[in-house]
């Protein structure tokens, strides 16, 4: 039944698509026999969607006009999230993604109400973007398999680039892609290393290749978000700093991204802050612009460098 609906989507997104397509081509494209097509039609044309047929040589399938469309089957503030959210991807972090963000929003715009259509248009029309989308950009077919390997699970092979620079080929095991406000990551089990990895996706080459199917392990963790924020933030640099704030974790996290810190709560007025950068001067940064008063239990090179920072500005504030 999954299957069905599945393809009853599909195949009314390719008639949305194109103008007319003939049965034996549509039937190529989904990747059944025309048969199946005719039924599909059938059921579509049960649901409320006017499906025109021509029999015959060079007969085929044309979608009626999208003023008779079945209505959208959204709450109002669902299809104008939907709406605005297509804009945004038309224009965002994910490479490719952008032509068929802006082929999906086109199709919606049809189907919406114009009261929709107006929140959507006044919305967009007041809306400022400051420079390029934060963080680095991805390649939208290389995440779509990475996503269906990880669904599947299906080995994956891709060639990776380290902070460094120095280039690899993996061979592992994808479990979960983990967003934070900036990155993508993969969470995975590298079979060549034998342990669990976490790959930032835009330093993954382009053209990943799937391979058989594997037998699933337990993850290294119920909380996979709080452990690939760990593995990012902390495990992955030079310094890493364990430091107490005084002030409540929901406060605390609303300022530290997950690829900046982890935080502990350990009362209702103080968290500790596991945090990890690969200079000094950028731990002093993130603790200073946290905005709260702190204690760090560690490292000690980060407590002389916060003594001679604050010895330094004092001198400033004299002058």
């Amino acid at each position: 039944m999954v299957q069905t609906s599945a393809r009853l989507l599909q195949v009314l997104s390719l008639l949305q698509s194109r103008r007319f397509w003939a049965g034996g081509d549509l039937a190529r494209e989904l990747g059944v026999t025309e048969r199946s097509v005719r039924r599909d039609v059938d059921r579509l044309r049960s649901l409320g969607y006017p499906v025109h047929a021509t029999a015959g040589v060079g007969g085929g399938y044309q979608l009626g006009a999208g003023k008779e469309l079945p209505p959208l089957p959204l709450e109002d503030d669902e299809a104008v999230a939907v709406a605005v959210g297509l804009r945004v991807a038309a224009t965002g972090p994910v490479k490719g993604l952008e032509e068929a963000a802006v082929r999906a929003l086109g199709k919606l715009e049809q189907v919406l109400p114009k009261r929709l259509r107006r929140r959507v248009a006044a919305l967009q029309a007041v809306s400022v973007r400051l420079g390029d989308a934060a963080g680095p950009r991805v390649d939208a077919e290389a995440l779509a398999v990475i996503a269906h390997a990880c669904r599947d699970s299906e080995l994956l092979r891709f060639d990776y680039s380290s902070r460094e620079g120095t280039a690899s080929e993996r061979h592992v095991e994808p479990y979960r892609l983990v967003h934070t406000s900036y990155r993508w990551y993969l969470l995975a089990y590298d079979l060549d290393r034998e342990g669990w990895r976490t790959f930032r996706v835009d330093r993954i080459g382009p053209g990943p290749r799937t391979g058989r199917s594997f037998k699933a392990r337990p993850l290294p963790s119920e909380d996979v978000a709080a452990y690939v924020s760990q593995a990012v933030s902390t495990d992955a640099y030079k310094f890493r700093a364990l430091v107490t704030v005084h002030a409540p974790s929901r406060v605390v996290s609303e300022r530290l991204s997950g690829v900046a810190g982890r935080i502990e709560e350990l009362d209702a007025e103080r968290c500790l802050v596991h945090a990890g950068a690969d200079s000094l001067e950028a731990l002093a940064f993130y603790l200073g612009w946290l905005g709260f008063d702190f204690e760090v239990h560690e490292p000690k090179e980060l407590i002389e460098h916060l003594r001679r920072l604050s010895e330094r500005l004092a001198r400033a504030a004299q002058r």
